[in-house]
This record gives C-alpha cells, sequence and structure tokens, in this order.
C-alpha cells in the first residue's frame, strides 16, 4: 500500500543535506603526504649520491652548481609513482615490483631527457645507474618502513578507521571476525539486514553518521535488492564495501578490493559529497527559465489551438506520485477531452500494458486532433518546466507516474520514487510508449540510478531531442 507523505519531501538520495569532505579524507591525506614525503625524501638522496659517486658531467644536472635540477627529476619520479596508482588507498603502495617498474621508466624518461635536450654533452652512464638503482632500493625500503611503522601504530589502536556492519543474523560472526583481521578498522556496530528496509532505513543511516562511521561493510544477501542504498552512503561521505561477493557489478563506479584475503565491492565517494547534486539542481533552475522565456510563443500558439479545437481549459494538471510518495500537481497542455479520468474507468478493460501497472492505449478514443499533433512531438510536456522552477521535477529523472500506476506497486518498484522525477529519462529515449511491460521500465529506471552523472543527463537530454524529432514511440 502506497504511503503517501504529507510532511515536506526529504532529499533526492543522490543529494546530501551539505557539501561536506568524505569521511576520514585527513587520515587519507596524512598517509598520501607521509609517502610523498618519504618519496621525495629518498629520490632526492638517491639522485644526491648518484652524484656524488658517478662520473661529473654536464652543468645543468650538476647538483652543487644547479640545485633546480633536482625538481625536474623529483617531477618525473612522482609523476611516474602517481600514474601507477601507488598513492591510492590498498596494498597497491606496497606492490614493490610495480614499483621497481615505475622507478626504472622514470630513469629511462630521464636518460631521454638528457640525451634529446644536451646531446652535445657526455652523458654520465655511471650517474644514471647508481641513481636507478638506489632510486628502487630506497623508495621500497621506504614504503616498507611506513607500513611496518603503520601497521604498529594500528596494533596499539591508532590510525584505524570506525566502522559498522549490516547483514543477517546468521553472518554476524563470522563478517566481524573478518573485518577484525584486516588490522585497520574499529568496529562501532553491527545490524541485521532488516536496518536497511524502507521503513527502518532513515534511522539506520543517522545512527551510522552519530557513530562518526567512515567505512561500512554490508553483506550481498543484505544489499542485493537495495541496490540504491549505494547512494546514501555516498552522500554520507561513507566507503561501502559489500562482502562477501557474488561475482557480479552492483554500482558504477564501483572497484573489487581484497581485504585479508576475502574479495569486496568497493564504493567510495568523491571528496567533495553533495556537489554534483548541487549542479545539477542548478542547471535544472536556470535551463528551465531560460526555455520558458525563449519558447513563450510557442506556448500561445499552443494555447490559441488548443482553445480552437476543442472545448475545455488549456492545460491540465494531474496528481502525481512524486520524490518519497509525496503527490504533486503536474502541469500539461490539455490533450484530451474534459471527461477523460471518467472515461478511463470504462477504458480499463483495453489496457495495452502487459502486466496492468500502466495504462497504455495506442489509439486512445479520449485524445484530441491537436492533442494527438502535441503528443507526437511532446509539446503538451512543455508547462512541465513550471514544475522544474518550483523544485518538484528535474529536467531528467524516472517519468512521474498516476496515483493509480503506483497502487499496483509492488515493494521492488518503490525505487523510482527516491529519486526526483523529470521530464525525460532513460525510458523516454529507449522507446516510451513502445515499452509496455513495466518491468523493463524498473529496468532502465534503476540503471539510471545506479550510472547517474552531469554527463548522463546531459546525453538523455541531447537524445530526447532526436528522439522527440522522429516521433519514435510517441502516442
Amino acid at each position: 500500500m502506497l504511503k503517501i507523505s504529507s510532511r515536506q519531501s526529504p532529499l533526492d538520495l543522490r543529494s546530501s543535506s551539505v557539501v561536506r569532505l568524505c569521511r576520514g579524507m585527513g587520515t587519507q591525506w596524512l598517509r598520501v603526504l607521509t609517502l610523498i614525503v618519504s618519496d621525495v625524501t629518498l629520490l632526492g638522496f638517491a639522485w644526491y649520491i648518484a652524484g656524488r659517486f658517478g662520473t661529473p658531467w654536464a652543468t645543468f644536472w650538476n647538483l652543487k652548481e644547479n640545485p633546480i635540477s633536482l625538481l625536474l627529476v623529483l617531477g618525473i619520479c612522482l609523476g611516474f609513482l602517481i600514474a601507477g596508482g601507488f598513492y591510492r588507498a590498498g596494498n597497491i603502495r606496497r606492490d614493490y615490483l610495480g614499483l621497481a617498474r615505475s622507478m626504472t621508466m622514470a630513469a629511462v624518461v630521464l636518460l631521454l631527457v638528457a640525451y634529446i635536450y644536451q646531446a652535445s654533452e657526455t652523458i654520465s652512464r655511471s650517474h644514471f645507474l647508481i641513481f636507478w638503482l638506489l632510486s628502487i632500493v630506497l623508495v621500497c625500503a621506504g614504503r616498507y618502513g611506513v607500513n611496518r611503522v603503520t601497521n604498529h601504530l594500528r596494533l596499539k589502536g591508532a590510525i584505524r578507521y570506525p566502522a559498522f556492519l549490516i547483514c543477517d543474523r546468521d553472518q554476524i560472526e563470522k563478517s566481524t571476525a573478518r573485518i577484525e583481521r584486516e588490522n585497520r578498522y574499529n568496529l562501532v556496530g553491527v545490524m541485521d539486514s532488516s536496518a536497511l528496509d524502507r521503513a527502518n532505513r532513515d534511522q539506520t543511516l543517522a545512527k551510522i553518521r552519530q557513530l562518526g562511521t567512515v567505512e561500512a561493510f554490508v553483506t550481498w544477501d543484505a544489499i542485493k535488492n537495495r541496490q540504491h542504498l549505494c547512494w546514501h552512503f555516498r552522500t554520507a561521505g561513507i566507503s561501502l564495501h559489500i562482502l562477501p561477493l557474488e561475482f557480479e557489478t552492483l554500482f558504477a563506479e564501483s572497484r573489487f578490493q581484497v581485504i585479508r584475503g576475502f574479495p569486496t565491492l568497493t564504493f567510495t565517494p568523491s571528496v567533495l559529497t553533495g556537489i554534483d547534486f548541487l549542479i545539477k539542481q542548478a542547471f535544472d533552475f536556470c535551463v528551465a527559465l531560460v526555455l520558458i522565456a525563449l519558447l513563450s510563443p510557442v506556448y500561445l500558439a499552443i494555447a490559441l489551438l488548443i482553445k480552437f479545437d476543442s472545448p475545455g481549459s488549456i492545460f491540465y494538471r494531474q496528481t502525481r506520485i512524486g520524490l518519497h510518495g509525496k503527490p504533486f500537481q503536474v502541469w500539461k497542455f490539455r490533450t484530451m477531452v474534459t471527461n477523460a479520468d471518467a472515461l478511463q474507468k470504462e477504458l480499463e478493460a483495453q489496457n495495452e500494458s502487459r502486466d496492468g501497472v500502466l495504462f497504455k492505449m495506442k489509439n486512445d478514443p479520449r485524445v484530441t486532433r491537436i492533442g494527438k499533433y502535441l503528443r507526437q512531438y511532446s509539446l503538451d510536456e512543455l508547462p512541465q518546466l513550471f514544475n522544474v522552477l518550483v523544485g518538484e521535477m528535474s529536467l531528467v529523472g524516472p517519468r512521474p507516474l498516476p496515483l493509480r500506476d503506483v497502487e499496483n506497486f509492488a515493494e521492488r518498484h518503490f525505487i523510482r520514487q527516491e529519486v526526483l522525477p523529470g521530464i525525460t529519462g532513460l525510458w523516454q529515449v529507449s522507446g516510451r510508449s513502445n515499452i509496455d511491460d513495466f518491468e523493463q521500465v524498473i529496468h532502465l529506471d534503476l540503471s539510471y540510478i545506479e550510472h547517474w552523472s552531469l554527463w548522463l543527463d546531459l546525453w538523455i537530454l541531447l537524445k530526447t531531442v532526436k528522439v522527440v524529432l522522429q516521433k519514435s514511440g510517441a502516442y
């Protein structure tokens, strides 16, 4: 049964109440800064030793006469380390074979620079050979030392991340043991999988945030039917790990990570959480305002055509179900006779939707002459730009459905109500009315939510123009 919200609508699941740094960023930056300081110091020392014991050569590379040359050396070496991902979290920073390869490539590039820009000078092979060997030995030794010190501090309870576990009751003991074996987490709380149900979700996330959680672990069985929850953790700035895994993709931008021998699927929030959705809201408002101003003559022309075509009002307002089940009035140009809602009950037997959740009828007798034309080019949707202006809709998102359709939802369908409804969406650019199976609609909406980005919204808007001009799937 659909619960209609009478309170102020909560935020879209992709939004954050405030724009803030990802949780745990202080510890992560301290780790990166420590590694950079260690690498720079040891690489500088390696270059100094190479200059001291290698064959003297060109003035530019002489550290005593030209100290600034060290900046070029360090810049190239750090560039290869950054490109190799050796400052990211995880075991990659301790990949000593990979570090050796990066230092070898850096030494080769430095040798090429010396040869190309000082071809007339004698190149000291011994200088580069000593630096190459020392850079590998010292950088690997430095990483090993930092790792040993970090592990020692974590055994003492320092620089650990507060973590939270959600799993089925029969998996709590096993999952807890796995997390505690990874020597970098303090487990601050455990809940069973019912904590992620729609009725309990807000209280669960509030508790997780209150405990200062930086990373959350959720078992596969607890989250497999609740994929959209990754957005709640992302907007809270909390990294999400899924365990144990069946090897299939859950979210966009997720990556596999091995923690003490067992695989997890990790979903890491951006450095600044909430900023991308704020940009989306600002973009929606500005574009809607500009389009209303530019299309005002079109609005007037359509209004006159509707008035001359059939008796009744110019606009049609229908109650649709929006964000988190909150009803609102959708504005459209009227394309049907005035008693269309009453006639729909008589036409239910002719519903062409495969599962009956949506009402679809290709040759609907209620549509007026001008209404059929407006529907072909989706011109009847133009007044919804006003819904976008007041924040009830977005330019792109799942289409808001009438109460009649939402009352037929199964529990899994309510994911559509977790994001702001849109004028157009992935459903509209993938077939529009030709898609008569609501499960296909849900699949497209879920795909949009999982892969959402500003670029995806822009692609859908551009695709919408093409679909509308071709009148694809419109009736």
